[in-house]
């Protein structure tokens, strides 16, 4: 009976030593599951890092060879300004040439109406001259004439000149809108930089505009008759 019970003491010992040892074994796994994850995602911490400061590094790289980029927004925007001035001025330019028009074309209707009046004077005194010999009657008529005459010259001094404007505004018109043309192709090759960066582009685009701005040159130094 005391072996017998000595025997099965001895059975619950060995039982609960195992099951210490299994507990034992499966902190142990578990500990080393949790390391191993721990250890993983401090890899993948790690990559990430690597990766951010490389895209960092890239980033810093691509701006630093395109930096040049901002001078080409800046152009387009001065081009801009520049080619509003010119279309502004030309403007100005159109109307006065309009203008001048007009008023040369009442000019010369202004000298058709002189002339009528005069060729009925001229009429009057012929038919007078063959029905009265009244040499102050005469002399008047001749004088009304040579008053028409005087308007006459007056009216086409005064249509020329209106012309000359005309034709004034016209050629300052045309070098303007010849530059506000190459302005516009300039924009357009410097907006093609932008999305090529391809810097050939902005250096024809500038090349372009030094034409446009020789234009507006020319136009400002023309002196009007």
């Amino acid at each position: 009976m005391s072996l017998s019970r000595f025997t099965n003491r001895g059975d619950s010992s060995s039982f609960t030593n195992d099951k210490k040892g299994l507990r034992s074994g499966l902190d142990c796994g578990t500990e080393n599951r949790t390391m191993d994850d721990l250890r993983s995602e401090l890899n993948e911490l790690k990559a990430f890092i690597g990766d951010l400061k490389a895209d960092r590094a890239a980033t810093k790289e691509k701006e630093r060879r395109e930096g040049w980029t901002r001078y080409v927004s800046l152009t387009v925007v001065v081009l801009a300004v520049v080619a509003s001035v010119a279309a502004q001025w030309s403007g100005k330019f159109s109307g006065m040439g309009s203008m001048s028009q007009a008023q040369a074309s009442d000019q010369w209707s202004f000298y058709q109406a002189q002339s009528i009046k005069q060729h009925l004077f001229e009429l009057s005194r012929d038919q007078f001259i063959k029905n009265s010999n009244d040499a102050d009657a005469i002399k008047k008529y001749n004088d009304k004439i040579a008053d028409y005459e005087a308007r006459k010259a007056k009216i086409t001094q005064d249509a020329h000149a209106l012309e000359a404007k005309r034709d004034f505004a016209g050629k300052v018109g045309a070098h303007l809108g010849l530059a506000i043309s190459i302005f516009s192709v300039s924009i357009a090759t410097a907006s093609m930089c932008l999305l090529t960066k391809k810097k050939p582009l902005w250096i024809f685009a500038m090349l372009l505009a030094c034409v446009g701005i020789y234009q507006m040159i020319v136009a400002h130094m023309m002196k009007m008759p």
